[in-house]
């Protein structure tokens, strides 16, 4: 129970008399009055007033005289006779124009039984009044009572009336029809029925029956109606009314000593307004309660309401969500109290309508504020349904309110509720103080919890846990649950730890934000725990494992080389996180350029020797800077070796890489390794492999090594026959005796023809110890192969001038005399030949159609095509020779600079040896004179029919 004389008065309605419209500019009620002598008059209503609702924009009242009026917005006040004597009740539905009213027509002899129901259609009209659509009596039966209460449900299915002998009746169907309507008694009491009220929840519909003793409640939607006893005490007529759904529409009771509140099956909070309630009254989240100043004692409680006429009346507007009473005033005789247009009207007896219009929101709020009643402006506010940026203002206002008072933790509170809406940086700095770090602490935990923080409020936040050394909250801070829970930029948490020497808590942090550069740098530069380190870079994907082991690799080399080295080679070959109990072991690993890594072995050769070795037996595929790299490292280790043995079993190490085949691709790298560290036996097998037979001959010259330069020559003279040249020239400018090697060196010169004798001659003129018999049956084998050669080609021009002049007999045979083609089959498919046929002079013939599929030309036979085109192509080739040979010549005669000619035609490949054809070399003495016959020959062989 809430007393409420603990409960604050405001003045949060404005109130004043409404006026007469000044003609038909349809003022609004409540409008101020206009100056001077024009101004309007108060509103008086008909007298006799003894009943009103309101709703669909005008208010509704029933007087004395049977007459219904309305008062629409424009005050323009309207009426109709709607009964013979007096309007008793009145029903103004909210959603449909219906108004439903109950009055009598007739006195008779018993006027109790005349009072009748009537349902008006506001929308139709009958002769300039509202049609009534329906009329039927009040009272079902034939007992004598008075209506006391009606209420008409949204839907017009369902009418209730309540009777005082302590009955109602229930009116269930289409209420504006006779046909679909059926009209049943619902209760039946002691005590005279004072309020009535229907409530929808979904499908169910409530109907709360309250007496003067008691309150009910019906579930009228089903059948049979079940009743639920909700309380022993009652109230007065008009002292009831349903809430709105802000209050969960709970019905409200008003009697004397509280004000109930009820739900459909139970009894709801109450409220401790004393005082005789006169009316009670619902309006937009306020409880309108009119009661007198003071206590009465009527004989009748039912009745009470028109005795002593003449007291004064309170009528007070309860907030019963913000615990406040809004609006306080004293009355004259108030006939009833209406809301429409947002507004309520209080009716009073003498005919006079007063307006009370609730003041805005923020009017009411300033108030509060002028008072330093920020709680409550707050509850206002939110039940105001005011918008997060009106609700963060309040809570500004009263945190700098609470901050002014030296209230600090007040302040902060309220602070807090800003978050989201009001700038940080405005709360920060009025808690910088170091005297105020707890209440900052508290403000910047709100701020990361809702995840507004940036990294400033980060680095200030582990600031204040680190100056208060409350290790317990930066515990709770930073060791989240998930991902999602965290309310910070975590690398800037790390950095602010890093730095105030948390490196424990920096570490947490960044294994398990997966900040691994943090944590390997925390590991190695500020705990030096380079196992850990090793360790941690060993369970990450191979991604971050790879850039990580290249920033950090040397570090990791320095201080623990072999374990850094087992590292590397299962990430250059296979590598699988270690993840204990976690990951596949059977799936495919991932492998690392291994060339990418071999700097890190910089000041370490002996785990470089063993990784590039593992590298080369593990994964023959390795990049080419492993073997690079592993024979560079066997030749140094073979030039510093003083031990023989040792150092020959580095020698064959070399030799094996060298010859493995790795350095194809790379010969020139491996060769320029052999020679800085002067390792002969590779270089001289490198330049075998590279057929660098000139630099092979050169090292065994150097050395003076004759049998191996004869060697050298015998074995690649094949390929380089220039070899022997050079062979000749070394020994022949050698002064000591050599007879030997230049006989072996004349022999195979001979032998392959590779130096004119001549030159031979003089070749070995400059050494005087070669004498004339060193070369005398080099000489005499030479010449007789000479004369050989002219007798030879001397026999071969004999022969061709025999052909030739056999040839130009043909000619003139053809040019001379006719040519009988006897031919009998086509010399392309060797079938019997038949006409048409095509023959050709040079004896072949061909059928027409079998000439037309393969011939290239109409002129040409097609069988011998192939053979003259190869000698066309000879003259052709032969004419731009003499072409050129011209040019050339004339050129080299003109030009000032002979050499630049020359550099030119070599560049154009004109001196390139070019064969055509593959005769010896003596028939190419004959070309020249056999063209011109060829020629001729060719010309003369055109096809004949």
């Amino acid at each position: 129970m809430a007393a409420y004389l603990q409960w604050r008065r405001f003045v949060f309605f404005d109130k004043e008399l409404v006026k007469e419209p000044q003609g038909n500019d349809g003022a609004a009620p409540g409008a101020a009055p206009a100056s001077g002598t024009a101004a309007s008059k108060f509103l008086c209503l008909p007298p006799g007033i003894t009943v009103c609702d309101s709703g669909r924009g005008s208010l509704v009242f029933g007087d004395m005289e049977g007459q219904i009026w309305f008062l629409p917005r424009s005050l323009q006040l309207t009426g109709f006779q709607a009964y013979k004597l007096r309007v008793t009740h009145l029903y103004q539905l909210k959603q449909h124009n219906i108004l439903a009213s109950v009055g009598e027509d007739e006195e008779g002899i018993n006027p109790l039984v005349c009072p009748q129901v009537k349902i008006w259609n506001l929308e139709k009209r009958d002769g300039g009044n509202p049609l009534c659509t329906r009329i039927f009596p009040a009272i079902p039966g034939t007992e004598p009572t008075v209506v006391s209460c009606l209420t008409v449900h949204e839907n017009l299915n369902f009418m209730a009336i309540g009777f005082t002998d302590g009955s109602v009746t229930l009116n269930k169907g289409d209420i504006t029809r006779d046909r679909h309507s059926k009209t049943q008694i619902l209760h039946k009491g002691n005590y005279p029925v004072t309020g009535l009220a229907f409530r929808q929840a979904g499908k169910t519909t409530h109907l709360f029956v309250v007496t003067t003793e008691n309150v009910q409640s019906y579930i009228v939607s089903g059948k049979d109606y079940p009743r639920v006893e909700l309380d022993t005490h009652g109230c007065g007529l008009r002292c009831s009314a349903l809430s709105d759904p802000s209050q969960d529409l709970q019905f409200i009771v008003a009697g004397d000593e509280c004000v109930y509140l009820y739900q459909p099956d139970e009894r709801g909070p109450c409220f401790a307004f004393e005082g005789h309630k006169l009316i009670a009254h619902w309006f937009r989240g306020y409880l309108v309660i009119v009661c007198r100043d003071r206590k009465v004692s009527p004989k009748s409680e039912f009745t009470s309401r028109d005795s002593q006429s003449s007291d004064k009346q309170i009528l007070n507007i309860y907030d019963l969500c913000n615990k406040f009473i809004a609006y306080s005033a004293v009355f004259e005789d108030v006939v009833d109290v209406l809301a429409e247009w947002g507004s309520l009207y209080v009716l009073t007896r003498d005919g006079r309508v007063h307006a009370l219009q609730e003041k805005d929101t923020q009017t009411k709020l300033e108030m509060l504020f002028k008072k330093n009643l920020f709680e409550m402006a707050i509850n206002l506010a939110k039940s105001q349904h005011l918008d997060s940026d009106g609700l963060a203002q309040i809570f500004m206002q009263y945190g700098d309110h609470l901050y002014s008072k030296g209230n600090h933790d007040g302040a902060v509170q309220q602070y807090i509720r800003t978050i989201g809406k009001l700038e940080p940086s405005y709360v920060i700095r009025k808690f910088l103080d170091a005297q105020r770090i707890h209440n900052l602490t508290a403000y910047l935990q709100t701020l990361h919890r809702q995840s507004l923080a940036n990294a400033d409020h980060t680095t200030l936040l582990l600031n204040c846990y680190t100056k208060l050394k409350d290790s317990s909250k930066l515990e709770e801070f930073i060791k989240t649950k998930s991902e999602s829970e965290v309310h910070f930029d975590v690398e800037t948490a790390i950095k602010v730890l890093r730095q105030a020497g948390y490196y424990s808590h920096a570490l947490y942090l960044a294994e398990n934000h997966a900040h691994h550069e943090w944590y390997l740098k925390i590991q190695l530069e500020d705990i030096k725990n380079y196992q850990e380190a090793l360790q941690y870079i060993g369970k990450l994907p191979f991604e971050q494992a790879e850039s990580n082991m290249k920033r950090y690799g040397k570090i990791l080399m320095h201080h623990i080389p072999e374990q850094t080295t087992q590292l590397l080679k299962g990430l250059c070959t296979d590598y699988r996180p270690s993840l204990e109990g976690r990951g596949d072991r059977e799936a495919p690993g991932c492998r690392a350029n291994s060339e990418e890594f071999i700097p890190i072995f910089a000041n370490n050769p002996r785990e470089l020797k063993a990784f590039l070795e593992h590298m080369s037996e593990v994964q023959p595929d390795s990049p080419q800077g492993i073997y690079d790299t592993l024979l560079e490292l066997r030749l140094q280790n073979w030039a510093h070796e003083k031990d023989p043995q040792v150092k020959e079993k580095l020698h064959a190490e070399a030799i094996s890489l060298l010859k493995s085949g790795r350095f194809c691709n790379v010969f020139d790298k491996a060769l320029v390794l052999c020679q800085m560290h002067d390792f002969q036996d590779g270089v001289l097998y490198l330049y075998e492999q590279g057929k660098l037979f000139q630099q092979i001959m050169h090292y065994h010259m150097q050395h003076e090594q004759y049998r191996q330069v004869i060697a050298v020559c015998e074995r690649h003279g094949e390929q380089e026959p220039s070899l022997w040249e050079q062979a000749l020239s070394y020994f022949a400018r050698k002064e000591e005796d050599c007879k030997e090697y230049v006989a072996a060196v004349l022999k195979h010169i001979e032998n392959k023809n590779l130096m004119p004798p001549l030159l031979v001659v003089q070749t070995l003129a400059h050494n005087s110890t070669a004498t004339l018999s060193v070369i005398r049956d080099y000489l005499v084998q030479k010449l007789q192969k000479q004369s050989q050669q002219i007798a030879q080609d001397e026999l071969r021009v004999r022969r061709y001038r025999e052909e030739t002049t056999r040839i130009r007999q043909e000619i003139q045979e053809l040019k001379a005399s006719p040519k009988i083609f006897q031919k009998t089959k086509c010399s392309i498919c060797n079938s019997a030949l038949e006409l048409p046929s095509v023959h050709f002079l040079c004896g072949h013939s061909f059928h027409q159609h079998c000439f037309e599929s393969y011939s290239e030309s109409d002129a040409d036979c097609p069988t011998c095509l192939p053979e003259n085109r190869k000698v066309m192509d000879m003259i052709r080739a032969q004419e731009q020779k003499r072409d050129l040979h011209d040019q050339f010549q004339h050129q080299l005669k003109c030009s000032n600079d002979s050499f630049s000619v020359i550099a030119d035609y070599f560049g154009r490949g004109v001196f390139n040896k070019l064969t055509l054809l593959t005769d010896p070399p003596t028939a190419r003495l004959t070309t020249s004179l056999e063209a011109g016959l060829q020629r001729d020959l060719l010309m003369h062989s055109r096809r004949g029919t």
